[in-house]
């Protein structure tokens, strides 16, 4: 039975849906067989074939051989497979859509985990926000959610894409406001040198909502690499902390020499001397008392997030305990390289600076943060 109607509305379905017409025919087929071999007078064995061309449905019986090869076949077509084929196409094709939607969606994201995208916030609970990304809906769960950020119904914000599962409901994809790659994927936007690989990012430390640290390096001796992520008047730098709303970020230029890489991981403070113990992995640093709190930085954040851009461990020390020969336990900092990164300096209350970012209480030390 040719049924150009049928074969025309096909196409238009899989041209709205962006659906291969070609897949469609194939599951409908299938659907069909499956429709056909409920019936009481079915063969045994059979196939639906659907022409590409004139949409008609044939279903052929088949006589198989103990090896599974086809010794006979037949037109076994019931008189009344078109009625059939009607009430099974609607119901099939409704369910197919949204399965080979729900396959497209998730082999689109799938291949996107690590980009960064921008989603609408839909809903608010104490266990995740829902963002609309457009053609599907994304989890920023708690953990990922900087702790002081309130996202309101409607606001647009950018979000990384940490991981995309696959669910029978389709892909769930599970996005992050905290990861370090948020802010180096942002840089990426907004300077075109590091999009170009003239400049690139070496390191990277973040504590979320508070501060960022980031190593550049340029490939072209012409290009400034700080210069170019800090923008005319700090504008590009700007909008990424706009976007963070308001997180500090450190540029840093980068160095193969550890010396002058933790000199300048430790900025904004002005660094003395550096010694290193390359067997130990710790790097003793020695400042001017007046440096000696904006070094450790408040609650250890500066010393924190130095040591773990860096790598190193990092004990500061002023020049008077330098002299004394004191190793005082408050001005230690634990380097993990490409961790996460903290908040504004201030005059600080120092703190044994762990890379887990939590701060043991210390005696004061006033001064310049």
């Amino acid at each position: 039975m040719a049924n150009f109607e049928f074969l025309e509305a096909l196409g238009q379905i899989a041209r709205d849906q962006n659906i291969d017409e070609g897949e469609l025919l194939v599951a409908l087929a299938n659907a069909l067989l499956a429709a056909y071999k409920r019936r009481p007078d079915s063969a045994e064995d059979a196939e639906v074939e659907i022409n590409p061309e004139t949409g008609e449905i044939k279903v052929w019986g088949l006589e198989l051989d103990l090896d599974g090869n086809v010794v006979r076949e037949w037109d076994a077509t019931p008189d009344d497979f078109g009625r059939i084929a009607a009430q099974t196409a609607k119901q099939v094709l409704l369910q197919l859509i949204r399965d080979i939607q729900r396959r497209q969606m998730y082999e689109e994201f799938a291949n996107r985990e690590g980009d960064i995208v921008s989603g609408t916030v839909q809903q608010n609970d104490n266990r995740y926000t829902l963002l609309d990304l457009g053609r599907v809906e994304a989890l920023l769960p708690q953990a990922e959610q900087i702790a002081f950020e309130r996202y309101e119904h409607g606001a647009r914000i950018k979000v990384y894409i940490v991981e995309v599962r696959k669910t029978n409901k389709g892909p769930q994809i599970v996005v992050s406001r905290t990861h370090p790659a948020l802010v180096a994927k942002l840089f990426e936007i907004e300077v075109p040198e590091i999009a170009n690989g003239i400049v690139e990012i070496k390191a990277i430390a973040r504590e979320p909502g508070h501060r960022t640290k980031i190593a550049v390096a340029s490939n072209d001796p012409m290009i400034d690499p700080v210069g170019a992520c800090v923008g005319a008047r700090g504008s590009r730098v700007r909008n990424i902390t706009n976007e963070l709303r308001s997180e500090r970020i450190d540029v840093v230029p980068y160095s193969d020499d550890p010396v002058e890489f933790i000199q300048s991981a430790l900025a904004p403070a002005r660094v003395r001397e550096v010694r290193l113990d390359e067997e130990e992995g710790i790097a003793t640093v020695i400042v001017h008392e007046q440096q000696l709190s904006l070094a450790i930085g408040k609650e250890g954040q500066n010393a924190r997030l130095a040591a773990r851009l860096s790598g190193w461990r990092i004990d500061i020390r002023s020049e008077n305990e330098d002299e004394e020969d004191e190793v005082p336990e408050e001005t230690w900092a634990e380097g993990e390289a490409g961790a996460e990164g903290g908040a504004e300096a201030e005059p600080v209350t120092a703190g044994v600076a762990e890379s887990d970012g939590v701060a043991a209480p210390a005696p004061s030390v006033e001064g310049e943060a």
